[in-house]
């Protein structure tokens, strides 16, 4: 199935289980009798064929005008006549695109409700226009779904470890950035790999559509591998099908936790990766990204994000602050780890 739609209150199909792997990828089989290579996860691209179809990291970089917040927002449930908000006030729920392997950030707990940092910065959304953090629907997506979702009306947001670029902000919104990652690299604990760059002919992992392939791909000594899921990284990591995984340390340390034979090396992040919301782009729609923008100055007037941050990632990634807004701009964020 392309994808599962849940509402946070329902029960959902299936768990995240750790030290195995999501709904709808399998276990690793048992090692193949007669040296028979063993399968590797469906939708795995190789070489040049693993970057196709991903956005690409260059574009030009203009970003939309009039879209910081214009004052207090409206009291829940009671948005703006004829507004982006009221519309989604009228359907009765707000629809997010979400990942659900994505542990710590989106996933899927022991009762199957979909949680995770990005989830809960969603939530905000939602009881900013109804009162009520639940009246959301989700729709699970892969990465590589995120944007023809948004521009085919499937979501209304993605909040789904989404980097901000020149490339994306044609095809999208994106809200300031609420979040800063890096990437780096996930190795089995006896490799004695550091750095991305010590992988030269080896094959390297990521998920299609993501920024973090292309930026594999950026690597010409390198060889990208391309999957749907970020759990299909992991079980070809573990089977000895790649060398490494490559993304940002939000998704990675996440796959870390579910195999105590894996690791990201004790070194900084190579890149910083601003992270978004996402959402149309159409004119008539830019009152929803102030609408969002508002939440997240109000979630950090009110200490919402610090505590939603510290309860979710601070644990396993450490120290973090809401990044400072930047609007009607478009200018990469700083990340700290860099020089």
């Amino acid at each position: 199935m392309r994808r599962a739609v849940t509402v946070i209150t329902g029960i959902a199909s299936c768990a995240l289980l750790l030290f195995v792997v999501a709904c709808g990828t399998a276990a690793p089989p048992p090692s193949a009798a007669g040296g028979v290579p063993e399968p590797m996860p469906a939708g795995v691209k190789i070489g040049p064929a693993a970057l196709v179809g991903s956005t690409p990291l260059g574009g030009k970089c203009k970003a939309l005008p009039d879209v910081a917040p214009t004052g207090p927002l409206p009291a829940p449930g009671h948005m703006p006549t004829g507004s982006t908000m009221a519309a989604i006030k009228q359907r009765g729920y707000l629809r997010v695109g979400v990942d659900q392997t994505t542990l710590y950030f989106g996933y899927r707990d022991s009762s199957g409700n979909l949680v995770g940092f990005d989830d809960a910065v969603a939530q905000q959304v939602a009881k900013a226009i109804f009162g009520d953090p639940n009246k959301i629907r989700y729709t699970v997506i892969t990465s590589a779904e995120r944007i023809p979702d948004v521009q085919h009306g499937v979501v209304d947001l993605v909040a789904d470890n989404m980097t901000i670029t020149c490339a994306r902000l044609q095809l999208v919104a994106f809200s300031a950035d609420y979040y800063n990652a890096g990437m780096t690299i996930l190795v089995p604990t006896n490799s004695r790999v550091t750095d991305i760059g010590q992988l030269g002919g080896q094959r390297v992992c990521a998920a299609a559509g993501t920024t973090s392939i292309n930026e594999v791909g950026r690597h010409t000594q390198l060889i990208p591998v391309s999957v749907p899921n970020w759990t299909d990284c992991l079980v070809m990591l573990q089977k000895g099908q790649v060398a490494a995984i490559s993304t940002d340390n939000s998704v990675l340390v996440g796959l870390a936790s579910q195999d105590p034979d894996i690791a990201m090396p004790k070194t900084s992040p190579f890149t910083c990766e601003p992270h978004g919301l996402a959402m149309s782009n159409a004119p008539q729609a830019r009152d929803f990204v102030r609408f969002v923008n508002g939440v997240l100055a109000q979630m950090r007037t009110d200490g919402e994000w610090q505590r939603l941050y510290d309860q979710w990632v601070k644990p396993h990634l450490g120290k973090q602050v809401q990044p400072q807004p930047q609007y009607n701009v478009a200018v990469e964020q700083t990340c700290s780890w860099l020089p």
